[in-house]
């Protein structure tokens, strides 16, 4: 009985979102709006529905379309657990940034088109969600490009800033780079079926094992540069931090909480579900790159003045978070150990839904700050608490969460992380050890350095008082946005209360995969939460119970404080009376101590001006600038060099078009030549 409904959510799924992209030809600008409302809520519902009626039940959608490309196997989808997971992510996140979109699209209003943002936006919603219900190549690849050319016109909305439109070559640049690699893997994969075709993804998956060794490596490397430059991995990350701050905030979000995602899917679906794992190489390769994207990001959004940058780089941490998880399930896979394999891919889906509810909250957190204030320079804020008191909370909620901070959801799930190393730090096997042993060196690095980010994020953009008018006429956001920062915020002690249940869903999906264990171990939970290989504990009660006594403790000891006579006046200020904003500590400022430490990454450039009174008294300084810059390396080493190469080619190039109609002629019957030499050749 379950199974009838399955249809009719997903035709609910696809019409909620084509109402978004119905924005296109609605009369008024508020029609508009209130199309990507409801487009978003009603299809995220269909969405989200249908994912926990396959998650939860029996039931399972096959969709059977004409063949339009028949050589390739036509159009073909298929919704199971693993993809109804990540279907739940897109359709769960796209609700409350369609409640956000309501009031945010207006400040767009009358500068840009609205009308096409919104057709976009349900496009880039439809394509995702048709990614993860994909069942063949073709479906996969069509709906993966769509995905990308959707967002990169959100991206580029501001077209009038030559920033945003950079930002977008550079994203179009990067995600068709990895589309080719995606085509040529699947291109392989078919090559090893017995009619030579293997487009569905059963066929691919009953075929894979007949391929010799060496093109499984091939397609696993092609799947790692396809997937993991749509998921912000370094070294192909470099889109990330000018896409996300370039596209509207909900955009963003959606980018930053969801699409990035979708590159973890990738990867899981052809490495673990098509491949059937690998070889020890394949973990141990995703477990360094996930350590280097993971201090890669934290390092980068420290020093990162601009908000919305910092938050994209951030993504690149997270992102890094969850490789390690999947690099040590795919290892502990090769090594025969499948239940320590099922726990470190957990947790790693785990901390991937977890980002999804505490990145959406920032994002549109950072959204309404700009939207009130005009401005993502952290340097420019301060005080926002006092003027917009809902918005800091939810900053503040998932900055605890990005911190990992009990109780909340991040604090979960890097603790699973960290025990799903434990297996293979107690392995006989010095390399395994010494590999995994580092990578919880990666994850404690990471874990230090996010919590100082998130406490610059917060403290100087809310805390102290305002640093520009902007700072300090800044009001609260329109009802819609506080509903849509509300819910992403309240989903992180929520999902922090339902990891039992989370992790029973997220096990659920990835039983029975690439011999992952059919029944799927569970966390034993009493007093003491315990892990499937009994490796470690941990007592909810007994943090509870220390939480509740620190913040006890803490306003007994203040009630008694406070009973003593109480004088107030300034803050100390070094002798100066009043305080001023160039007596707080900025964002650069807050920094510049971990800066220095890690300077030999950062490589930034320094420029000093003195102004002086008289040339010839050096020592009576009228003014002083300082100014530093960091241009990350990896764009320097390896991009760089391959624009200046395509640059010179296309500059070449450029003298072949001459706009001669002989010349062009000529061209012609050259390659005529040309071809009728080799064809008498053979």
């Amino acid at each position: 009985m379950t199974a009838a409904f399955a249809l009719p959510l997903f035709w609910l799924m696809v019409a909620g979102y084509a109402i978004a992209s119905a924005g296109l030809v609605m009369p008024t600008r508020r029609l508009v709006r209130m199309a990507v409302a409801i487009g978003s809520v009603a299809g995220g519902a269909g969405g989200l529905a249908l994912a926990c009626l396959v998650l939860w039940t029996d039931a399972s959608l096959t969709i059977e379309a004409p063949a339009v490309l028949a050589a390739a196997g036509g159009w073909l989808v298929h919704l199971d657990r693993l993809g109804a997971l990540f279907l739940a992510l897109v359709s769960g996140v796209a609700i409350p940034v369609g409640l956000y979109a309501i009031a945010y699209m207006r400040s767009y209003e009358g500068r840009y088109s609205t009308r096409w943002m919104a057709f976009t936006f349900g496009a880039f919603l439809l394509s995702m969600s048709l990614v993860t219900v994909a069942a063949n190549a073709v479906t996969f690849l069509l709906c993966w490009e769509l995905m990308a050319v959707s967002s990169f016109f959100l991206v580029v909305t501001e077209h009038d800033r030559q920033a945003s439109v950079d930002a977008g070559l550079w994203y179009l640049a990067m995600t068709h780079a990895g589309l080719l690699a995606l085509m040529a893997a699947f291109f392989l994969l078919g090559s090893g079926s017995a009619d030579g075709s293997g487009a569905t993804f059963a066929a691919l998956r009953s075929s894979a094992g007949l391929l010799p060794s060496e093109t499984r490596a091939a397609i696993f490397l092609l799947a790692l540069l396809g997937c993991g430059s749509k998921a912000g991995m370094v070294p192909f990350h470099v889109w990330l931090p000018r896409a996300h701050p370039a596209a509207p905030s909900h955009v963003s979000a959606l980018m930053s909480a969801v699409m990035v995602k979708l590159g973890i899917y990738g990867l899981l679906r052809i490495g673990l579900d098509l491949l059937g794992g690998g070889p020890a190489w394949w973990g141990t390769l995703l477990i360094i790159l996930g350590a280097a994207s993971a201090l890669t990001g934290v390092l980068y959004a420290l020093v990162a003045d601009d908000l919305k940058e910092l938050l994209a780089y951030s993504t690149v941490e997270n992102v890094g978070l969850v490789l390690l998880g999947v690099g040590a399930g795919f290892l502990f896979l090769s090594l025969g150990q499948p239940e320590a394999a099922m726990l470190a891919l957990s947790a790693a889906l785990l901390h991937l839904i977890n980002h999804a509810a505490f990145k959406g909250a920032l994002f549109l957190s950072a959204g309404s700050i700009v939207h009130a204030t005009g401005t993502r320079d952290i340097n420019l804020l301060g005080g926002l608490i006092t003027r917009m008191p809902w918005t800091a909370t939810t900053l503040l909620a998932g900055s605890m969460s990005i911190a990992a901070l009990p109780p909340l959801n991040g604090f979960v799930s890097e603790w699973l992380l960290f025990q799903s190393f434990l297996p293979g730090v107690a392995s006989s096997r010095a390399s395994i050890a010494g590999l995994l042993t580092l990578g919880v060196g990666a994850l404690a690095l990471t874990g230090g350095l996010a919590a100082a980010t998130f406490v610059k994020a917060f403290g100087v953009t809310c805390l102290a008082i305002p640093r520009s008018p902007g700072a300090a006429h800044a009001h609260e956001s329109p009802g819609p946005m506080l509903a849509g920062m509300a819910l992403l915020a309240a989903a992180c002690p929520l999902l922090a209360l339902a990891t039992i249940p989370t992790l029973t869903t997220i096990t659920g999906a990835l039983a029975g995969v690439a011999g992952l264990p059919s029944i799927a171990p569970a966390l034993h939970v009493g007093v003491t939460l315990r892990t499937p290989t009994g490796m470690a504990t941990m007592s909810p009660v007994a943090v509870a119970m220390v939480l509740v006594a620190v913040v006890a403790g803490t306003w007994i000891v203040l009630r008694l404080i406070a009973r003593r006579p109480v004088h107030v006046g300034d803050t100390w200020g070094c002798g100066r009376i009043g305080q001023s904003p160039r007596m707080e500590y900025t964002s650069t400022a807050f920094a510049e101590p971990l800066r220095r430490v890690f300077d030999q990454l950062y490589r930034p450039v320094d420029d000093t001006a003195v102004g002086v009174v008289r040339p010839e008294s050096p020592y009576y300084i009228e003014s002083m600038t300082y100014q530093t810059t960091i241009h990350p390396w990896f764009q320097r080493v390896l991009y760089e060099p391959v624009v200046q190469g395509v640059e010179r080619v296309a500059t070449w190039t450029r003298a072949l078009q001459s706009g001669s109609v002989n010349a062009y002629v000529g061209y012609i019957v050259f390659v005529l030549v040309i071809l009728l030499a080799w064809v008498i050749g053979f």
